[in-house]
Order: structure tokens, then C-alpha cells, then sequence
């Protein structure tokens, strides 16, 4: 197997889940703001390796296996994370809605390909956009601090912090991740009557 830039960016982005992990428990000042800094940069390489794999004719089936692979473990971990950081009800369910789905859809995508019908479930343009909006999301939450300092009797008090700002976007990415499986689910519906009718 011959390693491609963009599998070698791709290779990168599962190495640096752990370090993601260890750097979100030290117990230095600034260690979510690297935390969070990791996870951009990986999301990144992400958006980078596709565009080197278009662009120079550089695809590969291990890359096709890999990148997904790579972009799953990277959000499922951090999410884990996020959840351990802040345990609230609302936090774990829109986590466990994202990584639910992701199960869900990664699961149906495998089949449709067995069946030669992977085209029917490829990534849509709404789930593009969930996928920056959760990247986003979740840089946000990593990040885990307030934009500025505004003394306490500032109007801009009553403005919902930065943190707040992130778990909205992660809730509407969990709207759309729900809404974005629908559209999935329908364009493979057709295909499972048609293997239940044989």
C-alpha cells in the first residue's frame, strides 16, 4: 500500500485523538484552549486531505476507508469528553443523538455497498452542513471560556455566553443530523422492500 498525503493527514488525525484525550485532562491553564486548537486542526486536515485527493488525483480505497473512519473516532471521543466535562441531561442527549445517528448511517452505507447501491446514500449538502456547524460546535465547547471578560453590571451580562452559543449549535447539529438520517433512510428505502421482496 503506498501512503498518499492525503491518507498520511488522515493517519495524522487518528494520532492525535489520544493526545486530544490526555491534553483535555492536564491540569494546565490553557489546556482547553489546546484542546480545542488540536480538534480545529484536525478538523482541518480533514476538510484538506479530500481537497489534495480531488485535486491530484490521489484517491485510494484505503482512503475511502479510512477518512470516515478518522472523522468518527475523532467526533465520537470528543463528544465522550464533552459529556464527562459537563454530565448534564441536555449535553447527553445530543451527544448520544449525533453518535447514535453516526452508528446508524455508517451501519446503512455498509449494506447499500454489499448491495451495490452506495451512491444512493452519499454525503448529502445538508450534512456537509451539520458537519461544520458540529465542528464548530464543538471547538466552542472545548474551549470551555467566555469570549471577553464583561464586568457584571455590563448589558452584554444578559447575553448568553459563549459556551451557551456552542451547546445551541451542537444542538441544532444534533436537528440536523437527525434530519440529514431521514433523507439517507428514504433514498435507501426503496432498496430494502426491494431485498425484503426477494
Amino acid at each position: 500500500m503506498k501512503l498518499t498525503v492525503p491518507n498520511i493527514l488522515t493517519l495524522f488525525r487518528i494520532a492525535l485523538i489520544p493526545i486530544l484525550v490526555i491534553t483535555f485532562f492536564l491540569p494546565f491553564k490553557g489546556a482547553n484552549l489546546v484542546a480545542a486548537v488540536m480538534f480545529a486542526i484536525g478538523a482541518i486536515t480533514d476538510w484538506l486531505d479530500g481537497w489534495i485527493a480531488r485535486r491530484f488525483g490521489q484517491m485510494s480505497a484505503f482512503g475511502a476507508f479510512l477518512d470516515p473512519v478518522a472523522d468518527k473516532l475523532t467526533v465520537t471521543v470528543t463528544l465522550f469528553l464533552l459529556v464527562q466535562a459537563d454530565p448534564s441531561m441536555f449535553m447527553a442527549v445530543v451527544c448520544a443523538v449525533i453518535v447514535g445517528r453516526e452508528i446508524t448511517i455508517s451501519a446503512l452505507r455498509e449494506w447499500m455497498a454489499v448491495i451495490g447501491e452506495r451512491s444512493k446514500v452519499s454525503v448529502a449538502t445538508l450534512g456537509k452542513f451539520k458537519t461544520i456547524l458540529q465542528m464548530v460546535a464543538i471547538v466552542i465547547l472545548l474551549w470551555r471560556q467566555p469570549l471577553m471578560d464583561v464586568p457584571k453590571n455590563h448589558w452584554l451580562k444578559a447575553m448568553p455566553s459563549l459556551y451557551e452559543v456552542g451547546q445551541g449549535m451542537l444542538g441544532i447539529a444534533a436537528v440536523l443530523t437527525i434530519w440529514s438520517a431521514v433523507i439517507y433512510l428514504k433514498a435507501a428505502w426503496p432498496a430494502i422492500q426491494r431485498r425484503e421482496l426477494e
